[in-house]
């Protein structure tokens, strides 16, 4: 399978292909003693290295012996999620070189692995994923059922256990208050509707993470094939349709608030995490309807990672109080952005 070219920017931040799987014979995570959560390891980084010769190196980190800090920037690179993040006892992530792909072992199942990419492009996650998964399996040995397929700790996993999804960002459906629409559409077709950070989080920037909620009865491809051609067109056209609409009605006021956003990036000198988040939602959305021309698409979303406290305080190179962190990313957003 040939590599996707990212489509559909505007919209779609990003792609992620995950699947979820558990070692035969071990109970479930939140059942296993210490002992047995080591066992899980051992199998799992010894399979790792075992597919590393024919599909890529992973990096190992041990989460048990890693700083809250270094746990908090890979949560905020999306690598591991928050309760992987802030658990005890033995667990651990393996990542790519790229920091595109990763491993996480001992979460909510024994092994929950993932690719991320821009745009719309699941096809190209989803072969790396399952290359991996491949590779790994004749060293591991999956736990899995001839009637229900693979095992896992959450039932909507059970089957492929495979979760499609894509980092949607839809301000002009926020704007315009249709948001209420696509969450029930979403809920008819079975699909999660999440926030920045996924479960458990809220919408930040008005972006939302959308998934696929069951995989028990359908093949990997057949669920991939509706997401893409169902699922995706119909969200995204939404979204555009709501910005020209928008714009129709009344270019000047989005023009205002969009610049005004900007202007202010430019010049702050204490920026909260969550209004910078706000402001560049906007900063991105006039740039994807051409009402800024002077910032590129992909500066700003870098800056969505690189604003959060974990990403200011590794770069500073010491703790920072909430002031010198509001301080560092009003600093980082005028120095990227431009100063007026």
């Amino acid at each position: 399978m040939t590599p996707d070219t990212p489509t559909d920017l505007d919209v779609v931040l990003s792609s992620r292909a995950r699947l979820a799987r558990n070692v035969a014979g071990i109970p479930f995570v939140h059942r296993t003693t210490d002992d047995q959560r080591r066992l899980v390891m051992t199998r799992v980084t010894h399979a790792l290295d075992a597919a590393a010769t024919d599909v890529e190196p992973l990096d190992w980190i041990d989460l048990e012996s890693t700083s809250s800090l270094d746990r908090r920037v890979l949560y905020e690179r999306h690598l591991i999620s928050r309760p992987h993040a802030d658990a005890t006892g033995p667990r651990g992530v393996a990542v790519a070189s790229d920091a595109a792909m990763s491993v996480m072992v001992n979460e909510e199942d024994h092994v929950r692995m993932h690719a991320i990419a821009p745009g719309l492009s699941i096809h190209d996650c989803f072969a790396r994923v399952r290359r991996l998964d491949e590779a790994m399996e004749p060293h591991v040995g999956w736990a899995w059922h001839h009637q229900w397929g693979y095992q896992s700790a959450c039932p909507t996993n059970v089957g492929t256990g495979v979760r499609f999804s894509t980092m949607l960002h839809l301000p002009a459906l926020r704007l315009t208050r249709e948001l209420d629409k696509v969450r029930q559409a979403a809920k008819d077709l079975h699909l999660a509707v999440r926030g920045y950070y996924g479960e458990g989080s809220e919408s930040s920037g008005s972006f939302f993470q959308v998934s696929n909620q069951i995989t028990l009865g359908n093949s990997e491809d057949e669920l991939l094939d509706v997401f893409l051609t169902s699922i995706m067109p119909g969200i995204i056209n939404y979204e555009r349709a709501a910005r020209q609409a928008l714009l129709k009605r009344d270019r000047t006021t989005i023009a205002d608030r969009v610049l005004r956003d900007l202007a202010v990036l430019r010049n702050a000198q204490l920026v909260k995490a969550d209004e910078a988040m706000r402001r560049l939602s906007m900063i991105r959305l006039g740039i994807c309807i051409d009402l800024i021309s002077d910032v590129k698409l992909q500066t700003v979303n870098t800056l969505f990672h690189e604003i959060q406290a974990g990403h200011l305080q590794q770069t500073a190179g010491t703790s920072l109080t909430q002031d010198e962190s509001r301080a560092a990313r009003a600093t980082l957003l005028r120095q990227r952005l431009g100063t007026s």
